[in-house]
């Protein structure tokens, strides 16, 4: 195999030895970016706090879910933005030995006094407030997977998130940059305001942050477990806080939630397993479907980022996001037609009807017939691998950064805003956006997410990509990119993961990051799509395995996201 990272170029080297011309080997690197490489171990994050902590669980004998567990509550500390308690998401989790794939599905859930009607406004649907606080799922999701399949004990898992936010943490300049943006939600609560600010300017860089009513949120889990946040103590914080502000959350809601399995979902692409979230996490699907439509098409020829090779990754997702307006929902109240969905047959004709260079105006891409979600860009991701070769994709949020801006007044913990995320417009035919029968709101019921956690095998079998991004509606086209990246266009691992993006959901711009050269935009615009230059896109978290080494790439499009092995 040629090696992605390195290329040797010989040379003449006008020195002269013993009256002869010396011929000297020149060293030149293929990629601009490089991955962490190691042998036993990765772990990969959005935090470099949380990073140390997965790697530090490693290093004392825990495996990768150990690792994981740790890492989704110390981002809860240090990355509130997404890092959460009080929100939910979805978990692959690979077995080396047995080789197989688990999946947790821990979304937040409806409270079942909800009611669309109590969500829309003049101005659209409620965005911030103890009203759009869903059930969170995080909680269950991690001490379930823990419960299952983890090595170390709990106490041993929490304890450096509780150390962090007990001894605190230095504010980046990061953390600093997002307080001063979330403002908006977070001065609509009194709780978060205190928090977070100090004469109403956010944490001053360097300075240290203390969580003291948090870290007695973590040690009482860490003690007493699920039954805790869900029946006990913090359960009576989460209840007192909603009701006596406008929330629907009861106790009767926190003691019916359950963390669920569900069966992965996959596809062969080019010979490759790829392995992702079912529904409720719609984004594994809207995934696998967009690289079924793609395989259809020589991406390899067209070249790398090149306008007929961004046209048909365009109208790829163009068609799968089409299938997600109209189909996509919690599988538990609405039956979600996967198998025909990912079929390879169904993906063919859906191929066939993308025009060479002409882009498929819009209108006229409509879903599969077989018998819209608001989504925030503000969710996080962890990888990890551990000695064995057992295997973690994590991904979780709060929804909007910051969630629904409530900090429960006892617990120090941020609450989600996905109520938001469901259809709330089904039914009423004056509404300009088709929201569909499968996310509408009903009681105990998930919302659909683009999260998709997702990993992939080579040809061989042998596990070969764990990734997973935030982004919200971007996340499944995202890693389709990477997954392309590495595949079709043997990138080396950072470069897949860095190169220039781009974004189509069912109509409108063609989303770009900067880096697309000006001559493929105007031949684009020559195909019929119009662009729209944007911030960067997601913030990809991949672990990749070849050769028996490991290649961590934690993706600088978020400025504190770091990879570590051993």
């Amino acid at each position: 195999m040629i090696n992605k990272f390195l290329i040797l170029t010989t040379g003449i080297v006008l020195s002269l030895f013993n009256g002869n011309l010396i011929s000297q080997t020149t060293l030149d690197y293929k990629d601009r970016v490089h991955p962490q490489i190691s042998e036993k171990f990765m772990v990969v994050s959005q935090n470099y706090h949380a990073t140390e902590v997965g790697y530090k669980i490693l290093e004392k004998g825990g495996n990768a879910v150990d690792a994981a567990v740790a890492m989704g509550f110390a981002l809860a500390v240090t990355l509130p933005r997404a890092g959460n308690l009080g929100g939910g998401g979805f978990m692959l989790l690979f077995d080396a030995k047995t080789k197989k794939i688990s999946t947790l599905d821990y979304r937040s859930a409806a409270p079942k006094s909800a009611k669309s009607t109590m969500y829309l406004t003049e101005d659209g649907v409620v965005r911030y407030g103890h009203l759009v606080n869903a059930v969170p799922g995080t909680v269950a999701g991690l001490i379930k997977a823990h419960n299952a399949h983890g090595k170390l004990s709990l106490k041993q898992v929490m304890r450096p998130s509780i150390e962090l936010a007990h001894k605190g943490i230095s504010v980046s300049n990061d953390l600093n940059f997002i307080l001063n943006w979330g403002k908006e939600s977070l001065f609509q609560n009194k709780t978060s305001k205190n928090k977070f600010y100090k004469n109403e300017k956010p944490l001053e860089i360097n300075s240290l942050f203390r969580q003291p009513r948090l870290a007695k949120t973590l040690t009482l889990i860490s003690q007493k477990g699920h039954d805790v946040f869900y029946k006990g103590e913090i359960a009576n914080w989460i209840v007192e806080d909603s009701l006596s502000n406008g929330g629907l959350i009861t106790k009767a809601d926190l003691a019916a939630y359950e963390a669920k399995e569900r069966i992965a979902i996959e596809i062969d692409y080019r010979g490759n397993r790829v392995v992702s979230m079912p529904p409720t996490a719609s984004g594994g699907l809207v995934l696998l479907q967009t690289l079924n439509v793609l395989e259809n098409f020589d991406i390899q020829s067209l070249g790398h980022n090149s306008a007929s090779s961004i046209h048909h990754l365009s109208e790829s997702m163009i068609r799968a996001f089409a299938d997600r307006a109209k189909h996509h929902g919690d599988p538990d109240y609405y039956d979600v037609p996967v198998k025909n969905l990912l079929n390879k047959e169904y993906s063919k004709k859906s191929a066939q009807s993308i025009k060479e260079n002409l882009k498929t105006p819009d209108g006229l891409i409509f879903a599969g017939n077989f018998t819209k979600a608001d989504e925030s860009p503000d969710t996080t991701h962890l990888s990890v691998i551990d000695e064995e070769g057992n295997a973690v994709s994590l991904t979780y949020t709060l929804g909007s950064s910051f969630g629904s801006g409530v900090t429960v007044a006892k617990g120090g913990f941020l609450l989600n805003n996905q109520m938001r995320n469901f259809s709330h417009y089904y039914g009423d035919d004056t509404a300009k956006n088709g929201d569909s029968e499968a996310n509408k709101l009903e009681p105990g019921k998930r919302m659909i997410s683009t999260q998709a956690p997702t990993l992939v095998f080579n040809a061989s079998g042998d596990l070969s990509m764990i990734l997973g991004s935030p982004g919200g509606g971007r996340i499944p086209n995202i890693l389709t990119q990477v997954i392309s990246n590495v595949i079709d266009h043997n990138l080396g691992f950072a470069e897949a993961v860095m190169a220039p993006r781009i974004n189509q959901r069912v109509a409108g711009n063609l989303e770009v990051e900067t880096g697309i050269s000006p001559d493929t935009l105007k031949l684009l615009k020559s195909f019929g799509h119009t662009t729209r230059p944007t911030d960067t896109m997601g913030s990809v978290q991949a672990i990749f395995i070849e050769n028996n080494k490991l290649y961590g790439v934690a993706d600088t499009r978020r400025p504190d996201a770091t990879a570590k092995g051993k």
